[in-house]
Parts: C-alpha cells; structure tokens; sequence
C-alpha cells in the first residue's frame, strides 16, 4: 500500500507522524506555539492557521487523520497532480481553521465581555448572573457554593474575581485546536464529488456503501454532533464542516478543468 503512496501524501504522512514523535520524544507540547488559539488571546499568531494542522492530540487522533489521507489523497493527487493537491489540501485546512476561527470567538464572545465586566465591577448580584449565563463553561454546583458565601461576606470577592479570571482564561485564552481534520475532510468531500459512485468497504458495519453515500451521511452527522454537543465532547465539528465547505468552493472553482470520475 505504502508504494502506491503519491509524493505529497506521503510527505504529509511524514510530516505529521514525525512532530507527534518528536513533541513525544522531547516531552515538548507543540500546541503552546503552534495550536489554533482565539483570536482575541493574547496568545494568537496569525501562523496558527498553518500551524494547528499539523499537530495533534495523540495516536489515535493522529491515526484517524492519517488514514484518511493514505486511503483517499492518492487518486486525488494523480487527478490533478501534486502542486494542485496540495495547494486544495492547505487551502481546505487554513480555511477551516479561519471559519472555525471566527465562530469560535463569536460563540466566547460573550464570556469574554461578561468576564471584563464583573472583573470591572464585582458584586454578589453580578457574579451570580455571570454563573448563571455562562454556566455551559462552570461548575455550577461548585459555583453556587461561593455565591451564597459572596452574599454572606464581601471577603469573597477577590476570590470571586479569580474565579472569573481563572474560567476566562481556561476557556478563552488557554484552549486551543489543532489537528488536520478540516483539510481531511475537504480530502474526503472531494473524494466523494470525483468519485462518486465508487464503493467503499465499511469495517462497522462491514458493509460496501458508494463515497457519496458515506461522506454525505458523515456530514450530516457532523452538523449534527455540532448542534447537539454534549458534555465533555472536544471535537471540532465545525471545522470539519469548513473543511467541507472549503473544498466544495475549491471544487465548484475547478469544475471546468476537472473530469469526473465513475
């Protein structure tokens, strides 16, 4: 399998293989420099865009990144050549990193500004509103301890204020994405508009299933994980979608001088 392996993509296989074995190897975490970070922390680069999509959280993060690439970029690189694969794979992974980029500060916005204000002006009423409107981020229970004990006594506000700082900083300065599943997904969105009718052989179920099945099933799933997110769950749905969205456009812009494939 790995002689079948067309030139860019199995450089981006080494690429990323090798910096998780070297931040392995060092014991060095990457995605303090070179993680996706919003864009309002103090912290943010412009390069992240790039950078994010080469670093990842683990093995097996790493893995199911990877082998999409070995399987699909292949037949995508000999279509269209090795220049023009790689400019769609990193235009379909700086795009999604911007998309995502962008609604993640919308969506923290909103605590960033709330958090600004109480450390402005801390009272008891604030800080309960602020528990209470941000509490997708809070541990409540934990919260409401510290608010009835603000309300008994002043001497909790400084406590109070750290509090705030310390979720501020947890949530919106500190977190970070990283990972090459937005140039993935555009890889396997194109896949699926090449290629279409295609069978793919499914290891759960074992079952064949044409691409445009697959990938338009996995899409919905997608938007679906992303607009039903339950607790603890850390995956960028919505930059995979971007990277959908992102190769969809690269592709309508290409349709005239590419053949599709059956």
């Amino acid at each position: 399998m790995f002689r079948r392996l067309t030139p860019v993509a199995k450089n981006i296989l080494i690429i990323n293989v090798a910096i998780l074995l070297l931040s392995s190897v060092v014991r060095l975490d990457l995605s303090d420099w070179f993680g996706l970070r919003v864009i309002y922390s103090s912290e943010f680069a412009p390069y992240q865009f790039l950078t994010y999509m080469w670093l990842h959280g683990g093995m097996w993060h790493l893995f199911g990144n990877m082998i999409a690439v070995l399987v699909f970029a292949p037949m995508l690189e000999t279509v269209w050549g090795s220049k023009r694969f790689l400019t769609f794979y990193l235009v379909c992974g700086i795009g999604a990193g911007i998309l995502y980029g962008a609604a993640d500060a919308i969506e923290k916005l909103p605590l960033k500004n709330a958090a600004e204000s109480y450390i402005e002006n801390p009272t008891p009423e604030a800080f309960e509103r602020f528990v209470i409107d941000n509490k997708s981020y809070i541990n409540v229970a934990r919260a409401s301890e510290l608010i009835d004990l603000y309300y008994e006594s002043s001497s909790y506000e400084r406590q109070t204020v750290a509090a705030v700082r310390d979720i501020y900083g947890g949530v919106v300065t500190k977190g970070t994405m990283v990972g090459a599943s937005g140039a993935v997904f555009g890889i396997l969105f194109a896949f699926a508009f090449l290629f279409p009718n295609t069978e793919l052989f499914l290891l759960f179920p074992p079952i064949p299933i044409k691409a445009k099945y697959l990938v338009f099933f996995y899409a919905m799933y997608e938007l679906y994980a992303e607009l039903n997110r339950t607790p603890g769950d850390n995956v960028a749905h919505l930059a995979h979608l971007s990277g959908m969205l992102i190769a969809f456009i690269l592709l309508k812009l290409w349709q005239d001088n590419t053949k599709r494939f059956y």
